[in-house]
């Protein structure tokens, strides 16, 4: 059986065009009335449009609410069905002083394609209060073809949103201005929102190193987010997940690794809260949290070591 532990106890589309906004004057609300100013509008071609126009409807009011049931009841059920024998989870007592009223970025580390799913199950199964999810993307793909939609339906229940073009591996440089807003809509998403769960990799992109525990460098986007935003920054470390689906499946009854989840303690963002806005600031913040991150990649490796 699945093996929860305290790491411390050694503790329907919308098809009307969506409004834009004059370029000198973008709405600052909530974000479902934030909208693009023409200029970041216009950088996307007529099916990112859409694409756009129809995750952005489902993961507000009512859509949301449906997809959200569906996450936690058919999302996370096969989830677990898949990983219970192999999944190990620690530190779900700091995830007791959060606040279910404000937002909450999760910051984890990126080697599988699989990361968040796992980490939203472990939520969705032993947390009682209302939630709803949503993983930042990259554009390129889940945007772009009828199958990237197929996928968000099917793999996040729409939770890949909002997305970004000009980051990741081969950045689509041209859509820079649209991910303009779309980090205004993060932001908003990380701001307010009661129950609102942002799941980000500080990394940027996945790591194919083979060492569990090596990362690469923090990137200044997620430092800027929290200096914005200034949600609850919960640190996530996770281990043992692979890129193969059937073979991560399998492995569940076969003996395949262990996944091991570790939640952190809040962080206290405030000392970086009064800094100037710079990318030095930004990136100090990164850093900042991707530390955390390895101090609890440590935490693993030292448990490994014993019951090796």
């Amino acid at each position: 059986m699945s093996s929860v532990q305290n790491s411390h106890s050694k503790s329907a589309a919308n098809t009307a065009p969506l409004p834009v906004a004059a370029p000198s004057k973008p709405v600052k609300s909530s974000f479902g009335e934030l909208i693009p100013t023409a200029g970041e509008w216009e950088v996307l071609n007529g099916f990112e449009r859409f694409a756009f126009k129809l995750t952005r409807r489902m993961n507000q009011g009512r859509w949301k609410r449906f997809w959200t049931a569906c996450q936690r009841v058919l999302g996370a059920g096969w989830i677990h069905f898949s990983t219970y024998n192999i999944m190990n989870v620690y530190g779900l007592e700091n995830l007791e002083s959060i606040s279910p009223e404000r937002p909450i970025l999760l910051v984890a580390n990126h080697r599988s394609f699989f990361d968040m799913y796992t980490v939203s199950t472990v939520l969705f199964r032993h947390t009682l209060w209302q939630k709803q999810l949503f993983f930042p993307v990259r554009g390129r793909f889940f945007y772009q073809s009828p199958l990237g939609l197929f996928v968000n339906l099917v793999m996040g229940w729409w939770s890949m949103f909002p997305p970004f073009f000009a980051s990741g591996e081969k950045p689509l440089t041209e859509k820079r201005e649209f991910d303009k807003y779309s980090f205004r809509v993060l932001t908003e998403i990380c701001r307010n929102g009661s129950g609102n769960i942002i799941g980000f990799h500080p990394e940027g992109t996945r790591n194919k190193g083979r060492d569990p525990y090596s990362y690469l460098p923090a990137q200044p986007g997620v430092g800027k987010l929290i200096k914005d935003a200034a949600p609850q920054v919960v640190p996530v470390f996770i281990a043992g997940l692979g890129n193969n689906l059937p073979q991560q499946v399998l492995g569940n009854w076969t003996g395949g690794e262990k996944i091991r989840i570790h939640f952190g303690p809040p962080l206290d963002i405030v000392p970086f809260l009064g800094r100037r806005d710079s990318v030095r600031t930004y990136k100090e913040i990164a850093d900042f949290v991707m530390s955390k991150i390895a101090e609890l990649g440590e935490e693993d490796r030292r448990l490994n070591d014993k019951s090796g």
